[in-house]
C-alpha cells in the first residue's frame, strides 16, 4: 500500500492554518527563499529585503558596491531569435506577469499608450529574433549515446518519470498524476502526521511541515521548442550564468525525454526568419532595448549597458512614485506584495547604518540565492519540503530510511569535508550515494568556487593533519582490517567490493573526503553529527566492544581504521569480503548476451533467463511458451542453479522488473470474441521447440502453433526497452473457422497512449506498426481486457513490437 496519504493529508491541513500559499496565478515575483522563509517571519528581515534586491536585480540599474547585493540578471538572450518562439516574446514583453506567473522580470513598457505599446513590442520582438547562435555539438561517447537529432526522439512517460525521480521537483511543481513509488515513512513524519497543528505549532515544527511553493514554469510549450528546451537542460549556465536553474548531468537522451514531457502539451512551433525583417525595426528594437536599460540585465551581441539609474543607497523608498509602487513611464514595474515593498524599504533605509557582511551571514545569504535550501537543511533551515518527501526515492526502493533517499544535511559540512572533495561535488564529480534517485545538481563555476573555503571558515574547527589526530595509524592497518569487520562491512562497500545486498557509501577512499578529526567523533558518537543516523555507535559510552583488539584502546582502534582505509590497495580486503566473494556466481552480461536455463518463481521450472549487456533483460517461460518477466540492472546469480539442488526460485538482481500477460502469445480463434486460451499441461496449443543462438549472442525461441511455425527474438533498444520480433511462417489459407491472433497486451486496465502504442494498468507499453494497429481489436471479458491483433495471411509474416517499461 502507498502511504502518500500522511503527505497529502499534512499538506491539507496547514493549507487551512493561516500561511499564505501562493500558486504561480500569483502575480507577485517569486522568489524562492523569501516565500519559503521571509514570509514566515523564519529570516531576518534585512535578509529577506537583500533576497530581493539581488533577485530582482535592482543593482543592474541603481549601483552599489555591497557583494551581496549583486544582480542575479535576466537570462542571456544571444540565442533569442532561434531558441524561442516568436509569438511568446510578444506576449512576454505585453505582460510579464500574466505571460509567467510570479517572474521576476518586471513590466517595463507599462506607461506607454496601447498604439506606441505595440509598436515597441514589435521593434523589440524584431531585434531579438536577430539574436541568433547555433547549439552546441553534443559529442557521443560510450555511457551518452546521442541519436542523430535526439531532440526530436524525446518519450513523454520516461521524461515523466526523470522530471519526478531526479530532483525536479524540489523546486518545481510534481504533476498530480504522477504516483512516485512505495516508500517508508520515517517515525518522525509518522509523529508529525498524527499531531494536530496547534501541537505542531507549539513544538516548533510548523516549518517542518508546511508546504513547499513551486518555482513557476510559466507557459513552456508556448516558449520553447524540443530542440531548445533539451538543449536548454543540457547546459542552463548557457543561458542563465546566474545559477538559480543548475544542470542535472542529464545524458543528451534524457534531456530530450524530460523536454517532451515538459511539452507534452505542445501543438504547434513557430520558427522566425530575421532574413525577412526590415533594418529599420530592427535599429529601432535595439534602440529599446538599450533605453528600457534591458541591456543592464540580459546579454545580447555586441550592446553594453550605457544609462543607470540613481545609486542604491540614495534612494528614498517613501518616493512617491519608484520600481517598488506606483512606477511611472520608463520606470520597470514590479508588482510587489506588501510583504516585499516592506522588505525592500526596510533593507534601504538600513543600508547606511549596515556594517559589512560576517563571514557566516555571507555564506547564509549565497545558501540562499542558490536555493541549496530546497534539498538540504542546514542549522534547522530548509530541507526536502514536506509535500515533496515522497518523490525522493532509493533506486530498487532500498529501504535505507531517510537519510538514504534524502539529500543530506549541510550543517558542519565545512568540518565534515575536506575543501578539496567539497569542490570535487560542487562539480559534478563526488557522487557516492548511487543508491539515490536524486542527482546532486552542477552550478556555474563562478557561482560556488568560493562556498568551500567558506564552508570551512564558518564550520571548521581547527583542522589538524591525520598524523595529528592518529598519530600512529600507518602501523595500526593491518588491525584496522579486523576493525572493519564487526560492522562496517555490513552496511559499506570497501574499494567496490562489498558483502551480498551492500549499497552504502563505499568507504575505500573516506579519508580523502573527510576531515580526519570529523571521522574520529563521529565514530565516537554518530547522533551527536548526524541526528538519526542509522549508523550504530560501537564505542559506547566511549568503550570498545572488541576488547581483544588493540587491548581494547578506542584511540588506537580508530586510528587502526582510519590507516587501513587510508592505505586503499596496499592492504587486503576484509576477509569477510574475499570469502563472499569468492562464492559470487553472479552472471554480469558485458560484452555478449548471457543464456540462462533456471528455475523462476515467475517462469516457472522451464525458465530460459536471458542477460543483455543493455542492462535490459527477460526470461522465457519453455513449458508455457511464453515471455514471463523482464527486468532492468543487474542480471541473475547462477550459484542456486548451478550448485544448490533444492535451491529457492532464481529472483532478478535488477529493478524495475515487470510480467508480461499471461497465457499463449498467439492463439488459433474460431471468432474474435472467444476466451483467450489459459495454460494446461494435457492440452497446451503451443509446443516449443527450442531455441537457437544467432552470432550476436541472442536467442530466437521456436515453436509451433497449429500449421504455423513461430520464431520469437527480443533485442534490447537503446533506452532500454525490448524490441520483439515474430516471424511466422505457415500456409496462408487460413481455414474459414480459426484465425492466428497476435496478443499485444492484457490488463485489468488498457489505455491508447497514441495510435501505435497501448499501456496496461502496471506501466507495460507496446506499441507495433499503425498496420497492425488498424487491425487490432481491443476487447473486455471478466474485468480483463485484450489487445489482440489478427495475423495476416501470407505465407511469411513478421510481427515487430516494442515494450518499455
Amino acid at each position: 500500500m502507498r502511504q502518500r496519504w500522511i503527505f497529502t493529508l499534512l499538506g491539507l491541513v496547514f493549507l487551512n492554518t493561516g500561511q499564505p500559499v501562493h500558486s504561480e496565478t500569483q502575480a507577485a515575483p517569486f522568489v524562492a527563499g523569501f516565500d519559503r522563509f521571509s514570509r514566515h517571519a523564519e529570516l531576518q528581515p534585512q535578509a529577506g529585503g537583500q533576497l530581493l534586491i539581488s533577485e530582482l536585480s535592482c543593482v543592474a540599474c541603481h549601483p552599489s558596491q555591497r557583494a551581496e547585493l549583486q544582480p542575479k540578471r535576466g537570462p542571456r538572450l544571444t540565442g533569442a531569435g532561434n531558441h524561442l518562439q516568436q509569438q511568446w516574446i510578444r506576449e512576454f514583453l505585453a505582460a510579464p506577469q500574466i505571460s509567467k506567473a510570479g517572474t521576476t522580470m518586471p513590466d517595463v513598457l507599462h506607461g506607454l499608450p496601447a498604439e506606441e505599446k505595440q509598436q515597441a513590442i514589435t521593434a523589440l520582438t524584431a531585434f531579438l529574433t536577430t539574436q541568433q547562435s547555433d547549439y552546441p555539438e553534443i559529442k557521443a561517447t560510450g555511457a551518452n549515446p546521442v541519436p542523430h537529432e535526439f531532440w526530436k526522439k524525446g518519450n513523454v512517460e520516461q521524461g515523466q518519470e526523470l522530471y519526478h525521480k531526479i530532483g525536479c521537483v524540489a523546486c518545481h511543481e510534481p504533476d498530480e498524476t504522477y504516483e512516485p513509488g512505495e516508500i517508508k515513512i520515517s517515525p518522525t513524519d509518522k509523529m508529525l502526521a498524527q499531531l494536530d497543528p496547534e501541537d505542531i505549532k507549539e513544538l516548533g515544527l510548523a516549518a517542518a511541515v508546511r508546504p513547499v511553493n513551486s518555482v513557476p514554469h510559466g507557459n513552456l510549450p508556448a516558449k520553447y521548442t524540443p530542440k531548445s528546451l533539451t538543449f536548454f537542460l543540457l547546459n542552463p549556465e548557457q543561458t542563465r550564468p546566474a545559477g538559480r536553474m543548475p544542470q542535472l548531468k542529464l545524458k543528451a537522451v534524457e534531456a530530450a525525454d524530460i523536454a517532451a514531457y515538459l511539452l507534452r502539451k505542445q501543438t504547434e512551433v513557430q520558427t522566425a526568419d530575421k532574413n525577412t525583417i526590415a533594418p529599420d525595426l530592427i535599429a529601432q528594437g535595439q534602440q529599446l532595448f538599450v533605453e528600457l536599460k534591458c541591456v543592464n540585465c540580459h546579454e545580447t551581441k555586441k550592446l553594453k549597458p550605457k544609462l543607470f539609474a540613481q545609486p542604491l543607497a540614495k534612494l528614498n523608498a517613501a518616493a512617491s512614485t519608484s520600481c517598488l509602487h506606483a512606477a511611472q513611464k520608463n520606470m520597470p514595474a514590479y508588482p510587489l506584495d506588501q510583504q516585499q515593498q516592506t522588505a525592500i524599504e526596510q533593507t534601504l533605509a538600513s543600508l547606511p547604518d549596515q556594517n559589512p557582511a560576517s563571514p557566516k551571514q555571507q555564506l547564509d545569504f549565497q545558501v540562499l540565492q542558490l536555493n541549496c535550501y530546497a534539498c538540504h537543511e542546514r542549522d534547522k533551515r530548509g530541507g526536502v519540503g514536506f509535500n515533496r518527501k515522497p518523490y525522493f526515492e532509493t533506486a530498487a526502493h532500498v529501504d535505507l530510511g531517510d537519510e538514504g533517499r534524502i539529500p543530506p544535511t549541510l550543517t558542519g559540512i565545512g568540518f565534515k569535508l575536506q575543501k578539496k572533495w567539497l569542490s570535487k561535488v560542487l562539480n559534478g564529480r563526488g557522487d557516492i550515494r548511487l543508491h539515490m534517485q536524486a542527482r546532486m545538481p552542477v552550478f556555474p563555476k563562478q557561482q560556488v568556487s568560493a562556498l568551500p573555503t567558506a564552508f570551512e571558515k564558518v564550520d571548521g574547527k581547527t583542522q589538524l593533519p591525520d598524523s595529528k589526530v592518529f598519530p600512529d595509524h600507518n602501523k595500526l592497518a593491518s588491525s584496522g582490517r579486523i576493525m572493519l569487520e564487526t560492522g562496517c562491512i555490513q552496511c559499506h562497500p570497501i574499494r567496490g567490493e562489498s558483502m551480498p545486498g551492500v549499497v552504502g557509501t563505499d568507504l575505500g577512499d573516506v579519508t580523502n573526503r573527510v576531515h580526519p578529526h570529523w571521522f574520529r567523533e563521529f565514530l565516537l558518537d554518530p547522533a551527536s553529527l548526524k541526528p538519526r543516523t542509522r549508523m550504530p555507535t560501537f564505542f559506547p559510552g566511549g568503550q570498545s566492544q572488541n576488547k581483544g583488539l588493540l587491548d581494547g584502546n578506542v584511540d588506537q582502534q580508530i586510528a587502526a581504521l582510519w590507516g587501513y582505509l587510508k592505505a586503499g590497495s596496499k592492504q587486503p580486503l576484509p576477509e569477510k569480503i574475499l570469502v563472499a566473494k569468492s562464492k559470487n556466481y553472479e552472471l554480469v552480461p558485458d560484452k555478449r548476451p548471457i543464456v540462462l536455463r533456471t528455475f523462476m518463481q515467475e517462469a516457472g521450472t522451464h525458465a530460459i533467463a536471458v542477460g543483455l549487456p543493455e542492462k535490459v533483460h527477460f526470461a522465457f517461460d519453455a513449458e508455457q511458451v511464453r515471455p514471463a518477466l523482464a527486468w532492468k540492472g543487474r542480471f541473475l546469480d547462477a550459484q542456486g542453479t548451478w550448485f544448490i539442488r533444492f535451491a529457492p526460485p532464481a529472483d532478478p538482481l535488477g529493478s524495475n522488473a515487470i510480467q508480461f500477460p499471461a497465457g499463449a502469445p498467439v492463439a488459433l480463434l474460431k471468432y474474435n470474441q472467444q476466451p483467450w486460451p489459459t495454460y494446461s499441461p494435457d492440452a497446451n496449443e503451443l509446443q516449443f521447440r527450442g531455441y537457437r543462438v544467432d552470432a550476436a549472442g541472442i536467442p530466437t525461441f521456436l515453436y509451433r502453433c497449429g500449421k504455423f511455425d513461430i520464431e520469437d527474438r527480443f533485442e534490447a533498444t537503446e533506452k532500454q526497452a525490448l524490441k520483439r520480433r515474430l516471424t511466422i511462417k505457415g500456409s496462408p489459407q487460413q481455414s474459414d473457422s480459426e484465425t492466428l491472433w497476435f496478443r499485444g497486451l492484457t490488463g485489468k486496465t488498457l489505455k491508447q497512449l497514441n495510435p501505435t502504442t497501448m499501456q496496461n494498468q502496471a506501466g507495460l507499453q507496446v506499441s507495433v506498426s499503425s498496420e497492425l494497429t488498424k487491425a487490432g481489436l481491443l476487447r473486455k471479458r471478466d474485468n480483463q481486457s485484450d489487445w489482440i491483433i489478427p495475423v495476416p495471411a501470407t505465407a511469411n509474416t513478421t510481427i515487430e513490437a516494442t515494450y518499455q517499461w
